[in-house]
């Protein structure tokens, strides 16, 4: 199959509307082609493609930044000497400076599949400055790595932030040429936004269900993305980030893992079986010891558990990875109810709200953890309409 980027690099009728145009491009360090050169360098080596600009979303545009919320600065770029402007640095919404260096943007992300994956958010940014300063917008398509599952709480009105730039649940199941048609529709933006899709890409083929596997190299959209198990968990186990628990960060395999010096999972791991064994299809369950060596509980030994996506027992359409983290916060709820589980901190410049409301776009997912009533098939029917409404919504976007 072919990405975006290198249908855009083989075929020269493709430019023609490039020639004379001042192009700059908006890219991640998983921006690369075919041959694992990354997109900027494969540009600016045409020579009808006039480089003018480029810039780097959250973790930078080469992959500067490690952890969370650490911002990236603006620079020179040695080799090209043109400008690379940070969209998670001083700013995240591009600038009229910034807007006035090009004709046309290129954005060649990879996402993930998850609504809190801040691409999308920067995507949304630089369609509607566009549309501000009457500019081009090429979207070089690239695959949704887990496919087209949906799964999660629709955002909810007042709740938009940069890990949530609009109405949609949490795993999405678009790509995000498919994602700009979306925002361009639903905030009725007047911009000229071209896309170059992909060929040949199937999401509901194995064995990558949506990731070419054995055709493309994996590599990471930001540092802590270092494979495609992890993404294909991501949706479940970002959530960790608005918790007291580790999220594996630190280790080798980070947002696989969840645990913590005080929790008991193997006994976690048989409450989840015995409360909803339905939200843990499609993957195997493990307990397993880690200790991070940065981040939460750094240094300390902690017991925790492991999801497993990578053998046959994957079943993309089973794996439901938002309620299995959400069934594991309610296991510990029940075995410990004065678990301090809700962490308290600022979360991608938000100050005021609970980060883990933060991240699912509202209170119901922790209101539904913390109640002592409540039961797994009172959340199934919660979420199911607003998964059914999405899937509705969703159709009219899909290229592929």
């Amino acid at each position: 199959m072919k990405f975006g980027i290198d249908r855009l690099l083989e075929d020269s009728a493709l430019r023609l509307p490039l020639l004379g145009k001042r192009v700059a491009l908006l890219a991640h360090p998983a921006s690369v082609t075919q041959d694992l050169v990354h997109s900027l360098d494969a540009l600016a080596m045409l020579p009808d493609i006039t480089l003018s600009a480029a810039f780097g979303p959250q973790h930078g545009l080469r992959g500067d930044k490690q952890d969370n919320m650490i911002e990236s600065p603006d620079y020179i770029d040695p080799a090209l000497g043109i400008p690379v402007f940070s969209l998670y640095g001083e700013v995240r919404y591009p600038t009229d400076a910034m807007m006035d260096t090009f004709d046309v943007l290129l954005v060649d992300l990879q996402d993930l599949g998850c609504r809190i994956y801040t691409f999308i958010t920067t995507l949304r940014y630089v369609l509607e400055a566009a549309a501000k300063h009457k500019k081009q917008v090429w979207i070089l398509d690239r695959p949704n790595p887990v496919g087209r599952p949906v799964e999660g709480f629709l955002l909810r009105e007042g709740w938009e932030s940069f890990v949530g730039a609009g109405v949609m649940p949490m795993r999405h199941g678009l790509t995000m040429a498919e994602l700009a048609k979306w925002f361009i529709s639903t905030l009725a933006l007047n911009v000229d936004c071209r896309i170059i899709s992909m060929e040949g890409w199937r999401p509901e083929a194995a064995p990558g269900y949506g990731w070419p596997l054995g055709e493309r190299v994996w590599i990471n959209p930001s540092p802590n993305a270092p494979n495609l198990s992890m993404a294909r968990c991501y949706a479940g186990t970002v959530m960790l980030e608005g918790t007291t628990l580790s999220e594996g960060r630190g280790t080798t395999r980070p947002l696989e893992l969840f645990g913590a010096p005080d929790i008991d999972a193997k006994n976690l791991i048989k409450s989840l079986r015995d409360m909803a064994p339905q939200w843990l299809l499609g993957c195997r369950l493990r307990e397993s010891w880690f200790e991070p060596t940065f981040h939460k509980h750094a240094g300390k030994l902690c017991a925790g558990v492991q999801i497993h996506v990578e053998d046959g027992a994957y079943d993309a359409i089973a794996f439901r990875p938002w309620r299995l983290q959400a069934l594991a916060f309610k296991a510990l709820r029940v075995q410990q109810p004065d678990y301090p589980l809700w962490r308290d901190f600022p979360y991608e410049y938000e100050l005021d709200r609970l980060a883990i409301d933060v991240i699912n776009g509202s209170p119901l997912l922790r209101e539904w953890v913390d109640d002592t009533q409540a039961t797994p098939e009172d959340l199934e029917t919660l979420v199911q309409v607003d998964e059914s409404a999405w899937e509705e919504q969703r159709q009219e976007f899909l290229l592929y």
